[in-house]
Order: structure tokens, then sequence, then C-alpha cells
């Protein structure tokens, strides 16, 4: 029977270099099942390679002192993932360009790195809280500005609209960018606030799988996970709603798209504050805290005191 184990590196290596092939067949033919073929084996190729992420994952957390997606191999791996997922994204929004030339490249690219790391030792996992850490916050704090940005060109859009619809002049010294460019900017907003959103909330599963080892971790029904959960589901819906259907692009309805984000943006932000995540972590969650020594403490000598005058009482 096939399981999840069967599923080696080849499988989804050969998928992203079939798409290659087949962005690079551009430049000599023109066929219409390509753009979907593109579609269906970069599909193909996410989901073998996620699976194989996920098989990693499990047996990492069943052995000993060895921490989830903390060594080069699954950084590559997970770094071509990401990649390929934008790729996916923008063929499908962007269907008459080739893009692929030039993304695909470096997911092989990375999909070879983790080849030669394979054996490579992992973090310890005081550094690989540190890292992912790291991640974590810089790309929800990525993703909250793309959205709070595209809020902001939202309510200026409409703002816009509505003084050219009733033929308003501005007023003195208030000058806002067109249309064009508000509508342009809050489609992308939405594309990057999604983006930068999942690749948080796949490094704060993996931060928690690493708490959780020292009983320090946040519980998955937190309403603070359940609200992200929530929020990107919804970026995600509306990316993909965005993509498919035209005249959401249009108008003013992609202004409320991004202004509804922000509101559901402010929920999860408002939970953090009162959620565990607001709560100090403890000392065990796999970063020592060193207790602060005197000088002569840390150079192995006793205190300086009464009837202490150089190693004589």
């Amino acid at each position: 029977m096939f399981s999840i184990y069967d599923i080696t590196i080849t499988c989804f290596a050969a998928s992203y270099a079939v798409c290659l092939a087949l962005e690079a067949s551009r430049l000599l033919f023109q066929a219409r099942s390509r753009h979907v073929m593109l579609v269906g084996m970069t599909s193909a190729g996410l989901f073998a390679h996620a699976t194989y992420l996920v098989a990693e994952l499990r047996g990492q957390m069943t052995a000993a002192n060895v921490a989830p997606l903390s060594n080069w191999h699954d950084f590559c791996l997970l770094a071509a993932l990401v990649l390929a997922g934008a790729y996916l994204g923008l063929t499908v929004r962007r269907p008459q360009n080739n893009l692929g030339l030039f993304v695909l490249p470096p997911v092989l690219g990375l999909i070879g790195l983790a080849v030669l790391f394979k054996s490579s030792a992992s973090f310890s996992r005081g550094d690989a809280l540190i890292v992912w850490r790291m991640i974590h916050g810089l790309t929800l704090m990525l993703g909250t500005v793309a959205v709070t940005l595209g809020f902001t060109t939202g309510l200026m859009y409409l703002l816009q609209s509505y003084r050219l619809k009733h033929k308003l002049l501005p007023p003195r010294g208030l000058r806002l960018p067109s249309l064009e460019w508000l509508q342009r900017f809050n489609a992308e907003s939405l594309v990057v606030s999604t983006g930068m959103l999942a690749v948080g909330l796949i490094s704060g599963v993996i931060l928690n799988l690493l708490r959780r080892s020292t009983s320090a971790g946040v519980s998955w029904t937190d309403p603070v996970v359940l609200s992200s959960g929530l929020l990107f589901t919804w970026l995600a819906c509306m990316t993909v709603f965005e993509s498919i259907y035209k005249p959401a692009r249009q108008g003013r309805k992609v202004a409320y798209l991004t202004m509804a984000s922000f509101l559901f943006l402010l929920l999860a932000l408002g939970l953090v504050l009162v959620g565990e995540h607001a709560s100090t972590p403890p000392p065990e969650d796999g970063v020592s805290q060193p207790h602060l020594q005197t000088g002569s403490q840390v150079a192995g000598r006793p205190p300086a005191g009464p009837g202490w005058q150089g190693g004589t009482s």
C-alpha cells in the first residue's frame, strides 16, 4: 500500500523540472493546453513536496533530541516549497507571462542544495527556537503591514471614487493617486499579506512543536491560533476569488476586501493582547536564561568582601 514515506525528493523535483520544460516550450510554439498542464504539474509537485516535509516532520518528532525542521536540508526544502507556491499563484494570476523560466530554476537549485545537505546535523533546540522565532515574528509583521497598507489605500480609493463620481473638486493641498494605481496596489497587498501570513503560520506551528516538547507550547485551540488561522483562510479565499473572478479586481470591490481583511486583523491582534501569546514564555522553552554573575564569579574567584584580601584572611 502507498504511504507518504514512499514519496522521495525525485517525485516533486521531476514535477518542477517538467514545468520548467513546459515554460521553455513557450519560446518554440503555442499550445492552449499548456497552462492547464502547468497548473496541474505544479499542484502535483507541491502536494508531493508538502507530503515529503510532513513525513520528515513526523520522523523528527519521534526521534530523540532532534528539533523538527531545524537543519539546512529542511530549510532549503521549505524555502523551495514557499517559492514554488508563489510560482503557482503567479501562474494562475498571470497566465500570459513566462514566469517559470525565472522562478523555477531557484526552486530546483534549493532542492539540489537540500540533497547536498541531506546528512547535515540538526541545529540545537535553542538555536532552532531563535531562528523560527525570528521568521515567525518577521513574516507576521510584514503581513500586518501589507494588510494595513491595503486598508489605507482602500480608504483612499473610496474617497477618490466618491469625489470623481460626484464631480467634486479635491480639497486644497490634497492630491491622491489615480484609481488605477490604488486598485492595483490593493490587489497586490492581498497577495503579499496572504503569503506573509502563510509563512508566519507555518513557522508558528514549527515553533509551537519545538516548545511543546518542553511543556511550554501554546494550545492548538488557543483563540490567537484559531483567529490567525481564520485570518489566513479569509485572505487565501479572497486572493483566489480575486484572481479567478475578474470583476472582483475592478471598482470598489477590492477596496472592500482589503478593508474587511483589516477588521479581521484587528480581531486577531486584540486576541493576542489577551491570549496566551501575551504572556512571557517560561525559561524552560529551550533557551537558557543565564543568571547575573559578578566579574569575580565569572573568573572563578570568591566575591570580594570582608576578610578577603589577596587570598589571605
